[in-house]
């Protein structure tokens, strides 16, 4: 029998019950899951592909794995974006939860993830039979390497941006013990400090020109309010990508035609991702100035979808309060220790509900 962690967000359902009670209803702030509509063109392209009676390619069309390349080059500055090493896959938390195992690791091999990390990297590894450690410096790791390190930035949950030459070195150092890094970048197109943006690890700056090593990954969820598609991609070192797509062409994990087709419109067309940021730098900044003046402190959250927040306290008690007022957040915790003192609160609500939870405050 696998060892897996209860699922955490199951212990949130006692505080959901008493936010619900609230006379005006609960402020929902805790998963983050997209409120907004599917954007027009995206919604005709799955309807035009609606007719799909055969197969669809594992390896994605043609036409869509040049419009993700497009894409990189165009808004992550990834000149050499090559097409040939871009493969759709099942939304990404399951290529995060099953990259383990479609790489082979197993008994014996290491993977690393963040101290404060989405909890699905240390179920990926548990599903493969593999050990995990949390760490924010590889460099305490001493002599053991590990055989895949996730880095996620801009993080979830604390909305912190690693600068290229944090992750230029994180390159480095795996390059040099023959480690894969996968980068987790959903959030890249959800940076608020024009100071310091969020940088994917195939720029040259990080990469310095060779994608030897390493994958990234990417999900329309957020960008595109296509959490309901299941819609995403890894790309990166061509070698790795192919391996990935055999063992996928055997398992049948294979992105649905229509979902293929709404992806490339999706990929193709920027004006819908700067209408969506602008409505969540709106609720982003409501949500802020309501909950600090409410006591709390922000920290981080530079980035993403979420204001990392604490009134130094447990965050099991922060949850309780806020759930008194009608308003539900994450709690901490359940992305590690390290956020025990913490709360994640998403700003993926609807206007009115934000409208609702400053009110409350």
């Amino acid at each position: 029998m696998l060892s897996l962690p209860d699922f955490p967000w199951d212990r949130l359902a006692p505080y959901k019950e008493r936010a619900a009670a609230h006379p005006d209803g609960i402020v929902d702030l805790s998963v983050g899951t997209p409120v907004d509509p599917t954007p027009e063109p995206i919604q005709d392209a799955l309807r035009a592909a609606a007719d799909a009676p055969g197969y669809p390619q594992t390896y994605g069309t043609p036409e869509l794995r040049e419009s993700v390349a497009g894409w990189m080059r165009r808004r992550l500055g990834v000149l050499d974006a090559d097409p040939d090493a871009v493969l759709p896959v099942i939304g990404t938390k399951e290529l995060v939860a099953w990259l383990p195992t479609l790489l082979g690791l197993g008994a014996g091999d290491k993977v690393a993830f963040p101290t404060l990390a989405y909890p699905t990297y240390d179920v990926g590894a548990r599903l493969a039979g593999a050990g995990s450690v949390a760490t924010d410096s590889l460099l305490s790791l001493g002599p053991e390497t590990p055989k895949l390190v996730w880095v996620n930035s801009p993080s979830n949950p604390t909305g912190k941006v690693l600068p290229a030459e944090h992750l230029r070195k994180v390159v480095a150092w795996a390059r040099s013990r023959g480690a894969v890094v996968a980068s987790d970048e959903c959030y890249v197109e959800f940076g608020w400090d024009e100071s310091n943006p969020p940088v994917s690890i195939l720029h040259p700056d990080v990469c310095e020109g060779s994608h030897e090593g390493l994958l990234v990954l990417n999900s329309l969820s957020k960008r595109s309010n296509l959490a309901g598609y299941r819609a995403g991609f890894v790309s990166g070192d061509l070698a790795l990508v192919k391996r990935l797509l055999e063992v996928r062409k055997h398992a049948g994990m294979i992105v649905p035609a229509p979902v293929q087709a709404a992806m490339r419109a999706a990929f193709d067309d920027d004006e819908h991702v700067r209408e969506q940021r602008a409505r969540y730098a709106r609720r982003r900044a409501a949500l802020r100035e309501a909950f600090e003046r409410h006591g709390f402190r922000i920290d981080h959250s530079e980035a993403s979808l979420y204001l990392w927040a604490t009134r130094d306290e447990s965050c099991w008690d922060t949850v309780g309060h806020l759930a008194d007022l009608g308003i539900l957040v994450g709690p901490g915790d359940f992305y590690g220790q390290a956020g025990a003192n913490h709360v994640r609160i998403a700003f993926t609500a609807t206007d009115d509900r934000v409208g609702a939870a400053t009110t409350r405050l």
